[in-house]
């Protein structure tokens, strides 16, 4: 059992069942245009995107990915790519080194493993150098449509300052997250939850009274809860 809302008594599994699927209702409300905010074109193109998204923000990775896109247009390109030639488009995404070394090592995977396709398959994806279940989940739903949850560091916080789980290992938190909503929901859930931490829910000073989940929230106090003093914190994408 988890605490309710007022976070006095414990809250039964169905009682957070009903509470997890109406705070994602009034998400849902909140951010009806949440999506993706790495710009890609195909499969490919995302699961780069995500890998060089690591410790990076969305707006710089896009920043890069045209020139990337650009030069690297097939799989093949990128496993016969000249690692210094794409250490230098990539510099600015940070941890350069290893993120080039992860995306050669993906391609030349593909390639050997997979006829240059993109796997559509968690089992899959996730044996690919630079790719763990985030990254796979990422890629299975926004280029296959295949529901997943994308449990990120805001994604972490926010459900457990939701108090839908007290878990911090991030398997564990997809699990149970995913016992909470319907199957078809995972993948929009994770944007809207993504923006939700990234424009409100912030980590240090959360803007509790602008949220729209605060009488659902038993985390509500932890930021500011005077409504203009919380308006100044909320921001504007895009995130990292």
């Amino acid at each position: 059992m988890a605490k309710n809302a007022a976070g006095r008594k414990p809250e039964t599994q169905l009682a957070l069942v009903r509470r997890a699927r109406k705070m994602n209702r009034i998400l849902a409300d909140t951010y009806p245009d949440a999506h993706c905010e790495l710009d890609f074109g195909n499969p490919l193109e995302l699961l780069v995107a995500t890998i060089l998204s690591a410790q990076c923000t969305d707006k710089r990775v896009n920043m890069v990915t045209p020139i990337l896109f650009a030069k690297y247009p097939a799989v093949e390109d990128y496993a016969a790519a000249d690692r210094g030639e794409m250490e230098d488009i990539i510099r600015s995404t940070g941890f350069f080194r290893a993120k080039t070394n992860s995306i050669i090592g993906m391609a030349q995977a593909v390639c050997e493993r997979h006829h240059g396709e993109v796997p559509g398959r968690l089992k899959d994806l996730v044996t690919l150098p630079g790719v763990g279940r985030k990254t796979a989940n990422v890629v299975l739903g926004n280029a296959f449509g295949v529901p997943g949850l994308t449990v990120d560091t805001h994604f972490q916080r926010l459900v457990r300052r939701f108090g839908w789980t007290e878990e911090t290992d991030p398997v564990k938190i997809e699990h149970v997250v995913g016992e909470l909503l319907p199957r078809r929901d995972w993948t929009i859930f994770s944007h809207r939850v993504i923006w939700h931490g990234r424009r409100i829910c912030h980590a240090r000073r959360p803007a509790c009274g602008a949220c729209p989940l605060a009488a659902l929230c038993p985390s509500y106090g932890t930021g500011p809860t005077d409504a203009n003093e919380a308006a100044k914190l909320i921001k504007s994408g895009p995130f990292s």
